[in-house]
């Protein structure tokens, strides 16, 4: 191998291992936020999770604010691109269908994430290392809810008396939210049998809509 070869492998390595190094921290951090809460945990405690020193982490993050925007930034990505994944479905009420049960698989199939991001209380908003509030990934999950139900409002097919874009939007995401987050608090209560949260939000979802839509004339 030419000492070329070498280096580029090395680099590679080096490369390799300080991502993973990254992802650690993250993941650590993601775990101890929702554990602890975000005000309680301390770059100290998350360096000792993954047992690293806090100057380890320092030389990925500046500080505990950099890291909650990077995980951030991610997990709301990751998201908006499983909610996409859907593609451009014409029909505004099959495409709300399938966005439901999306946005279900994404939650029940990566609990961690998201608790982190709609169980975890943030005392104050996000901002980067000049001061500014920061924004979410383009691939906005809401975003892309708000639209297909205004959509739908402007098409005329939900009820007359539910032209509120961002009320029937927040009714349809708030419902199918709490349903996950029953299951993750109270999954094992012997006192309330669950049934399967994939179902449940499935016939949740096909309930609902069938509600919101206008009678046939």
């Amino acid at each position: 191998m030419t000492t070329s070869a070498i280096r580029s492998a090395s680099l590679a390595r080096r490369e390799r291992q300080k991502a993973e190094t990254r992802q650690a921290i993250l993941d650590a951090a993601r775990e101890l936020f929702v554990a602890e809460g975000v005000e309680a945990t301390t770059m100290r405690g998350i360096a000792a999770r993954i047992g690293y020193t806090p100057t380890a982490i320092y030389h990925h993050f500046r500080d505990k604010d950099a890291l909650i925007v990077e995980l951030c930034m991610a997990d709301f990505r990751a998201l908006g691109q499983a909610m996409y994944k859907i593609g451009r479905i014409e029909d505004p009420v099959t495409r709300l269908m399938r966005m439901g049960q999306a946005y279900a698989d994404f939650a029940l199939d990566n609990p961690s994430q998201y608790r982190f991001m709609f169980m975890t209380v943030f005392a104050q908003p996000l901002l980067d290392a000049d001061g500014h509030v920061i924004k979410m990934p383009d691939e906005d999950a809401y975003a892309f809810l708000l639209s297909t139900v205004e959509e739908g409002i402007a098409r005329g097919v939900f009820r007359p008396e539910l032209a509120d874009g961002p009320e029937l939007a927040q009714m349809f995401w708030g419902s199918i939210h709490g349903i996950v987050s029953l299951w993750f608090t109270h999954c094992a209560d012997p006192h309330i049998i669950l049934r399967d949260p994939r179902e449940t939000i499935r016939t949740l979802c096909d309930t609902l809509i069938r509600g919101a839509l206008r009678a046939p004339a």
